[in-house]
């Protein structure tokens, strides 16, 4: 028969959260038990709302990923995990919310709230004679455990044998929107674990090109989603292979790319760029050697342009630019009739672009520059004293 605290839990409207309940539970005998107990024993039908709960978080750890539990339960301390019986029949209550918690199902939000439930339904259980559930328990718990658990589908974390399918197409390809989406919900152990899939492929010669391409365009479209924790870790991995060696082009790109250049030994990235600094100084900014500025430019580009670089060869780089842009007076000869001033066509564009990524950084190394002797004399010329105020205007950020 209902009771007077029945008829006032069912008059919350507890009872039409369990309309929300995903299909597949709603088959299940379980949900119509709590469905009937609801009225007449809110305590018990409580209990069993959140036991389903439980169930359920094991099965979504299990789909999840076994690797990611296993690795999960070592690193916080949790009951080893070797096998799926482990997660059903080893494992606590509290150890499943705390393991769903680490791999990334629940977030620390979710996870306090259902373990706010959890405690509530332990009192409900061990004093029966003592405490039963008040009209605000059962809202508490009935809410918490299908909004955050009952009522969401379990979800297939992305994989790395997912990414290696992804970049070993024939063609380049880019990660579509899903792809990103179920990488920036992955936990840290597995973004780590495609990250390094990712930075290992693209840095393995004996890969083709166009596997290589894909693994280094997927890294840069994945790093923006990739949490820093995952950055911090990858960037100790990067440094690892490097030891004591210079950092050299292909890895400083990789390391762009992955977002983990600025977790890098500063010793390391400064050094990568005042060789940089000399290779531009080796091909020369005159206009004369328009043929090999893009090639190096574009290297530029990939390393992240002149934002992560430290600023004495920033300095350096960002005159060596500003000379090059600025070119030297025309006038004269067949092409000189229409142009007034000579300049490497191949690196106006980039070098437009280079300053304003690096606006705020870069302002004012070009005040500094104006000083240099060989700009303060091209920029006598009128025309060529135009072209460096329109690499100033590229700065205004406001």
């Amino acid at each position: 028969m209902p009771t007077t605290k029945g008829a006032l839990v069912a008059a919350s409207g507890v009872d039409s959260l369990l309309g929300q309940i995903r299909p597949a539970w709603q088959a299940k005998t379980l949900i119509e038990r709590v469905r009937r107990l609801l009225p007449v024993d809110p305590s018990s039908a409580c209990q069993r709302l959140f036991n389903a709960t439980i169930h359920d978080l094991r099965e979504k750890i299990i789909v999840a990923g076994l690797d990611l539990a296993k690795e999960a339960a070592a690193s916080n301390k949790l009951p080893p995990v070797a096998k799926n019986e482990d997660i059903f029949d080893g494992y606590s209550p509290s150890n499943v919310l705390d393991l769903a918690y680490r791999i990334g199902l629940l977030s620390r939000p979710e996870w306090k709230r259902l373990r706010r439930a959890y405690d509530i339904r332990r009192d409900l259980e061990h004093e029966d004679d003592e405490y039963e559930a008040e009209v605000e328990d059962c809202v508490y718990i009935f809410k918490s455990c299908v909004d955050i658990v009952l009522s969401q589908d379990p979800v297939e974390l992305l994989r790395v044998a997912d990414v290696k399918e992804l970049i070993e197409a024939p063609t380049r390809v880019s990660p579509s929107s899903d792809f990103l989406r179920d990488f920036e919900r992955a936990p840290d152990p597995r973004q780590r674990e495609i990250m390094e899939f990712l930075v290992s492929t693209t840095l393995d010669s004996s890969k083709p090109d166009i596997i290589r391409q894909n693994a280094i365009e997927a890294t840069r479209r994945l790093s923006l989603l990739a949490r820093n924790t995952v950055k911090i870790e990858l960037s100790k991995s990067l440094q690892d292979r490097l030891k004591r060696q210079p950092l050299d082009l292909m890895h400083a790109k990789v390391g762009a790319a992955a977002g983990v250049l600025p977790y890098l030994r500063q010793a390391h990235v400064e050094g990568f760029f005042s060789e940089f600094h000399r290779r531009l100084s080796a091909i020369g900014h005159g206009w004369r050697n328009h043929a090999q500025h893009g090639d190096i430019l574009d290297d530029l580009e990939d390393v992240g342009g002149v934002v992560l670089a430290p600023p004495e060869p920033r300095r350096a780089i960002v005159l060596w630019l500003t000379l090059c842009y600025l070119g030297e007076p025309g006038g004269y000869g067949w092409y000189g009739r229409n142009r007034s001033v000579f300049y490497s066509d191949a690196a106006a564009h980039r070098i437009e672009s280079l300053v304003k990524a690096a606006a705020a950084d870069v302002k004012g190394d070009l005040e500094e520059a104006r000083s240099d002797p060989r700009v303060a004399a091209a920029t006598r010329d009128t025309n060529i004293a135009r072209r460096f105020e329109r690499l100033l205007d590229l700065t205004d950020v406001s």
